[in-house]
C-alpha cells in the first residue's frame, strides 16, 4: 500500500452529485435499515443522488466499494460501526475519494472522534453540512503476511479475546454494555502472555507479562472506553497502551465508573505516543483492530498520516 493522493485544493467547496450508501445489514443497529428512506431524502435535498448497496460481509462491502469507485463515485458513506468503516477504508485506500459515516454499530468510536452525533440522522446532517478532514489510519502487518488498515483501537491480550465474544455471544447487546460483558467473560479464562515491544528506534524492551497491549488512533474504543484520552485522529501519531496485570478485585471496583463514564482508573496502565511498534508474544496470540481479528503475532503497526478524507462537522476541534 502507498499513501493515497489527497486533493486538498478548495476543500470547503467539495461538491458531489452522487453517493454510494453502503449499508451493513449485520451491524449493531439493524433498525437503521428502516431509516434508509430518510437517509436518501437527506442526500436528495442536497441534490446528491444516492445508490444504496446492502452488504452482509467485509468481502461483499469491499467489492461494492470497488464497483462504486470504478463507476466514478467519489463520495462513499458507510452505515454501520467501526468494523464496517474498516472495510470501507481498506477498499477506498489509494483513491481520491471522500468518505462519510452514519454511526449504526455497537461502538462507533471513530464517528465520535470525528465529532459526529450519536443519532444516525443527526450525524448525516452534520457530515453533509461539514467539510472533508484528512485523518490518519493505522496499518498492521501480521505474521501470516496479511496487511490491513484500521481506524480506531487494536491490540492483543484481553481486548482481542473480548472482541471474539462481542462479535458472537453478545453481538446484539447495545453500546458499551456489549464490550464490558465481553471483557468480563474473557477475563474468566484469560491468561497473561509475555510480550516484547520494539518501538520506532528499534529499541526492544525485555519480555514482560501483559494482559493488554493496544495501539490506538482514537481516544476511545469499545463504545467510549477511554484508554488513550489524548489520542487524536489527525496528529500523525498512534497511542500505545500497556497493562501488565489486572486483578479481579480491581476490575470489579472500576466497573461502575467504566460502565457509566467509560473512564479507567488504573495507575499501572502505561501510555505513550508512537509512530511505529512491533509486538511479539511468547505464546502465539491474535491481534484485533476495530473489533475484528486481523491476524497472529508478531505484528508490526505504523501510522499512515493523512491516509483518508472523512466528512466532519466544521466545528470539530480534533
Amino acid at each position: 500500500m502507498t499513501v493515497p493522493p489527497i486533493n486538498s485544493a478548495n476543500r470547503a467547496a467539495f461538491r458531489f452529485n452522487q453517493v454510494a450508501l453502503l449499508l451493513n445489514t449485520q451491524s449493531g443497529r439493524r433498525e437503521s435499515q428502516k431509516l434508509v428512506p430518510l437517509f436518501e431524502q437527506a442526500f436528495r435535498s442536497r441534490r446528491i443522488t444516492p445508490e444504496v448497496f446492502e452488504t452482509s460481509s467485509a468481502r461483499d462491502l469491499e467489492s461494492q466499494v470497488n464497483r462504486a469507485i470504478s463507476e466514478g463515485t467519489r463520495l462513499l458513506f458507510a452505515v454501520g460501526g467501526d468494523g464496517t468503516l474498516q472495510g470501507l477504508v481498506n477498499a477506498a485506500f489509494g483513491f481520491d475519494v471522500v468518505l462519510g459515516v452514519i454511526p449504526a454499530g455497537g461502538g462507533n468510536d471513530f464517528a465520535k472522534a470525528l465529532g459526529l452525533p450519536r443519532d444516525p440522522l443527526a450525524a448525516l446532517a452534520a457530515a453533509l453540512s461539514g467539510e472533508p478532514l484528512s485523518v490518519d489510519l493505522a496499518r498492521v502487518h501480521t505474521a501470516d503476511g496479511q496487511e490491513r488498515l484500521y481506524l480506531g483501537g487494536g491490540g492483543i491480550g484481553l481486548d482481542a479475546e473480548s472482541a471474539k465474544y462481542a462479535n458472537t455471544c453478545y453481538r446484539n447487546w447495545f453500546g458499551r454494555s456489549r464490550y464490558i460483558v465481553s471483557v468480563l467473560r474473557a477475563f474468566v479464562t484469560h491468561r497473561s502472555n509475555r510480550v516484547r515491544v520494539s518501538f520506532d528506534n528499534n529499541k526492544k524492551s525485555s519480555w514482560r507479562n501483559s494482559i493488554l497491549a493496544c495501539v490506538l488512533n482514537t481516544p476511545t474504543f469499545g463504545a467510549g472506553i477511554q484508554l488513550a484520552p489524548k489520542a487524536r485522529i489527525n496528529d500523525g501519531l498512534l497511542d500505545f497502551a500497556f497493562l501488565e496485570e489486572l486483578r479481579l478485585g480491581r476490575l470489579l471496583r472500576i466497573l461502575p465508573r467504566l460502565a457509566i463514564r467509560g473512564t479507567l482508573d488504573l495507575p499501572q496502565l502505561h501510555t505513550m505516543q508512537i509512530r511505529k511498534v512491533r509486538l511479539e508474544t511468547e505464546v502465539p496470540a491474535f491481534f484485533q483492530g476495530d473489533g475484528e481479528i486481523l491476524g497472529p503475532t508478531p505484528v508490526d503497526i505504523e501510522v499512515v498520516p493523512n491516509a483518508a478524507q472523512f466528512l466532519a462537522p466544521k466545528c470539530t476541534s480534533i
